[in-house]
Order: structure tokens, then sequence, then C-alpha cells
């Protein structure tokens, strides 16, 4: 049973944004602390951004910051990361992950610790 869905994904210009979209089929979305990874070919995975349903507080990578925004619709079961000024270095498969309860740890949780992940998608940046 797929319970995170991406998209939004796509080639994009140097300098545009992209807005990715999860869609979790998740009871109890609210509790549950999201974040969104990104792993570029011959790369190691890393967090890029966070929101913890504990505290509210989010968390961004430093590579993003300014740049990104990771905002949540618990009425919709559905969060998102808004991309702007995006550069040729944020080319990556972006894979959205939520777990419960949130992590307890400040900044982004490692990927091991989230239960659900989705199947990832493509982002592009080239001109």
């Amino acid at each position: 049973q797929v319970q995170l869905v991406e998209s939004g994904g796509g080639l994009v210009q140097p300098g545009g944004s992209l807005r990715l979209s999860c869609a979790a089929s998740l009871r109890n979305f609210h509790y549950y602390g999201i974040a969104w990874f990104r792993q570029a070919p011959g790369k190691e995975r890393e967090g890029v951004a966070c929101h913890h349903s504990s505290d509210g507080s989010t968390y961004y990578a430093d590579s993003v910051k300014g740049r990104f925004t990771i905002s949540r619709d618990n009425s919709q079961s559905t969060f998102h990361l808004q991309m702007d000024n995006l550069k040729p270095e944020d080319t990556a498969v972006y894979y959205c992950a939520a777990t419960v309860p949130s992590p307890p740890v400040v900044g982004i949780p490692a990927f091991q610790l989230f239960d659900h992940v989705g199947q990832g998608i493509q982002v592009t940046v080239s001109s």
C-alpha cells in the first residue's frame, strides 16, 4: 500500500522555481514529522528540510536556506517543498518522508528514522 506519493518534479532552468508535493495516506497525519531528502548521482543522500510536529520547528540544509520552504496542510494530508532560485547543483531525486512521533532531535533527522518514504521524483535544473 503506497502511503507517500510525490508530484511536481521536472526540468527547470537555473533561477526558476518548482513546488514538490507529497500526498500522504496516513491516519492522524498531523502527528507525523515530515521531511524532504535528495540524492544526486554519485553522491550521498542528504536531508533538505524537515518539520517537527512536536513543536512546529523547521530546519533546512545550509545549501538551501533562503531558497527552499517546507510546508504542510494537515487538512489535506499533504506537504510541500517550494524551491526557488534553483541551481544546477539542486539536480537530484527528491524523496518525501514521514514518521511518527517526530524524532527527538534538533535539526533534520537521519533518513533511517523515517518509517514512510515516497518513491522519489526527479528534479533537473539545467539550461
